[in-house]
């Protein structure tokens, strides 16, 4: 028998019910659904000290179970001291199983490790049904060894699904589970 992250069992046995009556769908194939999510780091220390990325990187495959890729600079920017093709951050893109195994732990996990958490802002939509997501330190993962950290970095993750509006978006990952602060 083949493994099933627990996400991906409730959206189809919960969530798909549950949108196509929340907005009246007349087929599952219009209930939006999660793509994939990005997680990465910008890391503006890495134009003087390259091991930082190499540090982002290795934190990001453990998070992720995954291996991370580094993101190069795209232009000079002289008031940086920038150069074109120097590593500047660090980013994974999740599909399938590896994407909700990560949803998974991020909810059950990661975020209740947060110091003083109240819930996720709601404030993080684009416009077009994607949820980013900023989180101020990688320590809140369980599977970073805290002591073997170098320095205490922020990473942004960014939730692609495939809702028409941000109302949608913010029913299907409530639905998943993504705790969001009440709205007053």
């Amino acid at each position: 028998m083949q493994y099933i992250a627990r996400p991906k069992k409730l959206y189809s046995e919960k969530v798909v019910p549950a949108l196509k009556e929340e907005f009246g769908y007349k087929s599952v194939m219009q209930v939006p659904k999660l793509e994939k999510i990005v997680i990465s780091q910008g890391l503006g220390d890495a134009v003087s000290d390259k091991k930082i990325v190499d540090y982002a990187i290795e934190e990001l495959t453990a998070i992720s179970g995954q291996k991370a890729v580094e993101c190069l600079s795209k232009k000079d920017v002289a008031s940086f001291k920038l150069r074109k093709g120097v590593p500047i951050g660090a980013k994974v893109t999740l599909r399938s199983n590896k994407m909700y195994e990560f949803l998974d732990r991020l909810i059950s996990a990661s975020l209740p490790r947060i110091r003083d958490f109240n819930g996720i802002s709601a404030d993080g939509f684009d416009g077009r049904g994607n949820y980013n997501l900023g989180i101020t330190e990688q320590i809140i993962f369980p599977e970073i060894n805290i002591d073997k950290v170098k320095k205490i970095q922020g990473m942004d993750i960014t939730f692609v699904t495939s809702a028409n509006t941000d109302k949608e978006a913010k029913a299907l990952l409530s639905h998943f589970g993504l705790p969001f602060k009440k709205t007053k």
